[in-house]
């Protein structure tokens, strides 16, 4: 396991579950403890939350549980002078990064700014799901790419897009690169975005690949019967049946490697194109 990762995979951590403690604090004052808090059009509550720890949120009052659960689950930041077998913490750190990021993007649409503005389509609700979700099952879909940051050009962006699309991948784009985002990439060259191409934006902040991942969960306990907060079951279920990986465009920020960290307990590895560390978690991932 790279102690370079590592690092900064729980640093990046620590990060976004302060952000997530912090919108929490004020979201109890404004708009308060009862407010609500939902995703659109969704029985799955929060379903990444849900999924794995079968925890309804459905007021601002629910997350003070989820927060205390975040911060243990954060592990320290790894000694400069102590090699360990770092996998596990760096596992639990992507966890919990994970579940901040999904109550971020979901604070949201309580309090703004709304995730679904010009071409960002912020969470699929369970329309989408049921028909979309399907084609993973039955094969029409072989898997997702969830792509985040940036490409060099507009024209590699391009490239890469309609090569996952030959693939019958569906590519999910969330984050940027600098302030570019491979979406806007696309958009820019007059490329339909949308479910329909299976070109699908969720929003400009890395917080938003969760989307991705609640969409995963979702089609564990639709498709897979699993029941919410089997855990085991539901990360075994994405890792055999939803063929999927992040790749990694441009430069990888602390927040990205604990966002990639947490995909990789999904079993669903990271590919960069840039000169990072590499890992091989055996076991973790079914083609490492």
């Amino acid at each position: 396991m790279s102690k370079y990762i590592a690092t900064r995979a729980i640093r990046g951590a620590h990060q976004v579950v302060a952000k997530f403690e912090n919108m929490y604090n004020e979201a109890l004052k404004d708009p308060g403890g009862d407010a609500p808090i939902r995703l659109p059009n969704t029985v799955y509550y929060l379903p990444v939350i849900y999924g794995l720890l079968g925890h309804k949120v459905e007021k601002v009052s629910d997350l003070g549980w989820v927060v205390e659960y975040c911060k243990s689950l954060l592990p320290p930041e790894p000694d400069p002078h102590l090699w360990l077998p770092y996998l596990g913490e760096t596992l639990d750190a992507g966890m919990a990064t994970l579940f901040a990021e999904e109550i971020i993007e979901a604070c949201k649409y309580v309090v703004g700014p709304d995730p679904v503005d010009g071409i960002w389509l912020g969470a699929a609700d369970d329309i989408i799901l049921r028909e979309r979700g399907i084609e993973f099952v039955d094969g029409t879909a072989p898997g997702f790419a969830a792509c985040v940051g940036a490409l060099p050009t507009n024209e590699a962006a391009v490239k890469l897009a309609r090569e996952l699309q030959e693939k019958s991948l569906y590519v999910f784009m969330a984050g940027h690169t600098n302030g570019r985002s491979m979406a806007e990439q696309l958009a820019e060259e007059g490329v339909q975005l949308g479910w329909e191409t299976r070109l699908v934006p969720f929003g400009k902040e890395i917080t938003a690949a969760i989307y991705a991942l609640g969409f995963a969960c979702r089609a564990a306990l639709s498709f897979g019967g699993v029941k919410p907060g089997d855990y085991q079951r539901v990360l075994r279920y994405n890792k055999d049946r939803i063929f999927a990986f992040v790749l990694a465009l441009g430069e990888v920020d602390e927040e990205k490697y604990a966002t990639a960290a947490g995909a990789l307990n999904f079993g669903f590895p990271t590919i960069a194109d840039t000169d990072i560390p590499q890992i091989l978690p055996t076991g973790i991932c079914t083609y490492e």
